[in-house]
């Protein structure tokens, strides 16, 4: 094998916490697995070096909360969906506000503290039916956050209520809503999202209304769903846009602190069974491999957190090695990744074994990454 000095100085720029381009992150992909793994728990050390009063390094999170899917119509279709249905399936459904307190409620007396509340693009509710459930949810329940409503959401609502995102978005955090999350973002390249989701929201409408959010004061999340038609390039084009708008709302926030930024990043492997896209699926280690990628070129994100929704428990498990800081939610109810064929089940209990076997310790969160034990 040659020597290639060049490879030995990335390495050092990297344990050096260092920001690397799209070129060098292609190289780093190419590392044997483990020596990846070992460059992104490095990163994790150095991002979480100050949390927690200095024991971020100690700590691993987790999160209470319950998905909660308002409604399954949906008129996009993306081809790798198994949730969606259409007005006229018999299994459609639209929620409805006791239905919302029973679900709450449930989530409260397991110690949960807020709803991710998402759901199809119905091409009938109105905005006020939205503002109706946010009023409902923040009245009744005060100090239970409503992390909601995914940018292609959005997007959609701007199309059907004719308004701008900046006053559809303002409204409904007037009415209730605390934060969004990252859902619906694919892969930011657009020739992959008009092949998987082509009636979706495209790459600049999904970062327009997170960059909304952020100048309005919300935080959100960013996500990336792959291992179907993209290309480790699109992978990586991904990351960089997140980055970028990471920069913006960061830079914002420096001159006001009470601007929103991107709490954290998750990464999760589409999920087959029972959609419509035709595309191999990768495994446990492609999954671990991008994780720890996007702990390193994503510089400026605080949390990485593992999937074990996608992966499993030990996998889970394996990616706090691998540039996860943070284990997730038990998620009390979850349908989407469910309806495509897979099912995984965490407990409280499960969350503290899986964390302290790895010499960690456990301790839950909130939407902010704030401790609440």
């Amino acid at each position: 094998m040659i020597y290639d000095a060049s490879l030995d100085d990335l390495l050092q720029k990297v344990w050096d916490g260092k920001r690397i381009d799209s070129a060098e992150a292609k190289r780093l992909y190419a590392l044997p697995l483990e020596e990846l793994g070992a460059l992104a728990d490095h990163r994790r050390q150095l991002a979480k070096a100050k949390a927690y009063n200095g024991r971020g390094n100690e700590i691993v999170s987790f999160n209470i909360d319950r998905n909660v899917n308002y409604t399954n119509v949906c008129n996009v279709y993306c081809k790798f969906c198994a949730f969606y249905r259409t007005e006229k399936d018999d299994d459609s459904y639209v929620i409805t506000l006791p239905e919302i307190d029973q679900k709450i409620e449930e989530t409260i007396a397991l110690g949960g503290s807020q709803m991710l509340m998402q759901g199809g693009h119905h091409p009938k509710l109105t905005k006020q039916w939205y503002l109706d459930l946010l009023a409902h949810v923040k009245n009744k329940f005060p100090n239970f956050n409503i992390h909601g409503f995914s940018p292609s959401e959005f997007i959609h609502f701007r199309d059907v209520f004719n308004e701008p995102l900046e006053k559809i978005i303002g409204d409904f955090k007037a009415a209730g809503l605390g934060s969004i999350p990252g859902g619906g973002g694919e892969i930011l390249v657009d020739s992959v999202r008009k092949r998987v989701a082509p009636l979706k929201a495209m790459s600049d409408d999904w970062l327009e209304v997170m960059d909304v959010a952020h100048r309005l004061g919300l935080y959100s999340s960013a996500t990336m769903m792959f291992g179907h038609v993209e290309t480790v390039d699109d992978r990586i084009a991904h990351l960089d846009r997140l980055r970028v708008q990471q920069d913006f709302s960061l830079a914002r926030k420096r001159e006001n602190p009470l601007l929103g930024n991107f709490t954290a990043f998750i990464a999760w492997t589409f999920q087959a069974e029972h959609t419509k896209l035709r595309a191999p699926t990768v495994g446990a280690h492609e999954y671990l491999r991008t994780q720890a990628l996007g702990r390193i070129y994503l510089d400026n994100f605080e949390n990485i957190q593992s999937s074990w929704v996608t992966q499993g428990l030990e996998i889970g498990q394996v990616a706090l090695k691998y540039g996860a800081n943070d284990l997730g939610s038990i998620m009390i109810e979850e349908n989407v990744v469910s309806q495509a064929g897979t099912t995984f089940q965490m407990t409280v209990p499960d969350m503290h074994r899986l964390i302290k076997d790895l010499g960690y310790e456990p301790h839950q969160r909130d939407n902010w990454y704030r401790l609440v034990n």
